[in-house]
């Protein structure tokens, strides 16, 4: 079966490479573990709340001192520019309340793909690993949420942050 996703960093300057064999072994043990999991018979949703509570962990490093809880903070400390390389994201808006980026690669799809995952595994992998950022969103007093993604065939991930304003 062919694939439908298609995950090709358009920059490979070597120092962007070796960043992202670190971020695609962090997903390497991540599958193996979620694999490993499911032959016990559950279901990769188990760990959603353990990846949460990391990216809460994350988040308060994020946030710093802010105590307005800015957007502006998070991608200032989480979506530096040797970030925005290494996963070739456009930032499209940063405001207090609002963090648009568009992410054109990612390299934990590149491990799933290398290890011969389906689409549907690297789509439930996604999820999960995506609970860190709504972990970290959390922490902002917002959310975190996905139009297009490049696990589902997209050319690139919407991610969405904002805050939830009362």
């Amino acid at each position: 079966m062919v694939s439908k996703i298609r995950n090709i960093p358009r920059n490979n300057f070597f120092l962007y490479r070796k960043i992202r064999e670190l971020l695609e072994h962090r997903a390497m043990w991540l599958y193996l573990t979620l694999n490993e999991a499911e032959k016990k018979g559950l279901d990769y949703d188990f760990a959603k709340p353990g990846v949460f509570h990391c990216g809460c962990i994350q988040g308060l490093q994020y946030l710093g001192g802010d105590k307005k809880k800015s957007l502006k903070t998070l991608k200032k400390n989480l979506f530096s520019r040797i970030a925005q390389k290494i996963f070739e994201m456009k930032v499209l808006e940063s405001t207090d309340d609002k963090l648009s980026i568009d992410f054109h690669y990612c390299p934990l799809v590149k491990a799933w793909q290398k290890l011969g995952c389906s689409d549907e595994q690297i789509e439930k992998l996604c999820d999960v690993a995506m609970e860190g950022d709504r972990g970290i969103a959390s922490c902002f007093d917002g959310e975190m949420n996905l139009g297009k993604v490049i696990s589902k065939g997209d050319s690139f991930c919407e991610v969405r942050f904002s805050k939830n304003l009362k």
